[in-house]
């Protein structure tokens, strides 16, 4: 566990800033660049939990990375490069306040908002007599606001609009660009076997103005997956289908009395568990690409990184 990315602290050269997210390190070059490392922490209930995920950055940037690639003919995105299989690099935009959910499916959060007894979420009516896990007649958009610290919280459409979060002009477009994204995911995913079950995407806008699709899409950090085989008949008999994505480590923590909730102390996470989450990672990146996952060299991370960074800005 001693090899995983678990912070940076780099001085590049034009670095202007330096920005920790929960999973990813960000440094501004100059004023227009962002080099992003995506570290191998693991957030859970918006926690940063205290162990490292082998391989966990590697599988994610990866995997975004094809994906912004496979999706650049619906809406332009921030990635210019990827001179380390841990780092994006990509122009400077300025984020919306609100992430975009979108779930094709009756699970997770929904799922947990809807057996309390709700029938309405982000103002989107949910049907009565819904099963966990079942699909949704059409997919429904469940915005959430952006949490640097703390809980994400659902927001409907007419609370952005209100709160001038998002303009309606630019809203409209956001949730065009959130469904032919998640069309286009479903799409891969089901030649791959897998069912794209939710997932959230992030946008801002460049220095023309133009909305750009930023951050990771389709990852199993961001995105839920279903294996389509087994689906069915699992949702019939009322267990839970098998299922690729970070449900797993939150469920291990609910098991564990841990919910994110003040007093909860994180349950310890063992050598043996750190390794099976890294298990699961390297999976999803095998099922939802299709191709082997090709392990980078982890003896020195750090220096790696940043000899590949360096490399690349000089």
């Amino acid at each position: 566990m001693s090899n995983t990315i678990k912070e940076t602290n780099f001085n590049l050269p034009k670095q202007t800033k330096f920005y920790k997210g929960k999973v990813r390190d960000v440094y501004t070059i100059g004023s227009d660049q962002l080099v992003m490392v995506v570290s191998d922490r693991i957030s859970a209930f918006d926690i940063v939990l205290p162990e490292g995920i082998p391989y966990k950055g590697q599988v994610l940037s990866q995997i975004a990375s094809k994906f912004l690639d496979a999706t650049s003919d619906i809406v332009p995105n921030w990635k210019e490069a990827t001179p380390d299989p841990n780092v994006t690099v990509g122009k400077m935009c300025d984020p919306f306040k609100v992430e975009m959910v979108i779930r094709g499916y009756l699970t997770g959060h929904a799922w947990r908002e809807y057996r309390a007894g709700k029938r309405i979420l982000c103002g989107v009516p949910m049907s009565d007599g819904m099963v966990e896990n079942q699909k949704f007649e059409n997919p429904i958009i469940t915005p959430t606001t952006k949490a640097d610290i703390g809980h994400d919280e659902d927001i409907s459409r007419d609370e952005i609009l209100s709160q001038g979060l998002v303009s309606e002009e630019d809203y409209v477009q956001l949730e065009k660009y959130t469904r032919e994204l998640f069309a286009r995911g479903t799409e891969i995913a089901k030649k791959r076997g897998l069912i794209l079950v939710d997932t959230k995407y992030e946008f801002g806008k460049d220095s023309e103005g133009k909305i750009t699709l930023i951050d990771e899409i389709h990852t199993p950090d961001s995105s839920r997956y279903f294996y389509i085989e087994g689906y069915e008949d699992k949702v019939a008999s009322g267990e839970s289908p098998k299922q690729l994505s970070k449900e797993f480590v939150r469920q291990w923590l609910i098991e564990n009395g841990f919910q994110g909730k003040d007093g909860q102390e994180i349950p310890h996470m063992s050598e043996e568990y750190v390794n099976s989450v890294s298990d699961r990672y390297i999976e999803l990146y095998e099922h939802i690409l299709g191709e082997e996952f090709v392990k980078a060299d982890i003896s020195n991370v750090s220096e790696r990184l940043e000899k590949n960074i360096l490399d690349f800005l000089s």
